[in-house]
């Protein structure tokens, strides 16, 4: 049997590899993959858990600091919407209040006029 010089056999007995535990020829025959990975632009990524990750950021770093700025972001954001809701509310309030007040000033302008009329 002709081989190129890059392939190499690892046993000779055909029957090894069959009574090598799967680890062992995970291990042997380089069937262990881990996850994937990947490098661009000088950064470097690996797939962890759903999402590619920097691998500066695998112990924490940059990621779970997006992540909790993220965070943040979105309570402020839902703090100024409920915020704004209570403006809208107090606006209405005081254009009532105001609109209320107009009203008995006339009202009391119209009984000092009338009570003036009846002297």
């Amino acid at each position: 049997m002709e081989t190129s010089p890059s392939v190499q056999l690892v046993h000779t007995n055909q029957d090894a590899p069959s009574k090598l535990d799967r680890v062992a020829r995970e291990v042997e025959l380089g069937l262990e993959h881990g996850a994937p990975a990947m490098n661009i632009g000088g950064q470097s990524l690996k797939f962890d858990n759903g999402q590619w990750v920097s691998e500066s950021a695998r112990d924490g770093g940059p990621h779970k600091e997006v992540h909790r700025l993220r965070k943040r972001n979105q309570q402020l954001e839902e703090e100024n919407n409920l915020l704004r809701l209570k403006i809208d509310i107090l606006l209405d309030m005081l254009s009532e209040t105001t609109a209320e007040s107009h009203l008995m000033e006339k009202e009391l302008e119209e009984l000092k006029t009338h009570n003036r009329r009846r002297k």
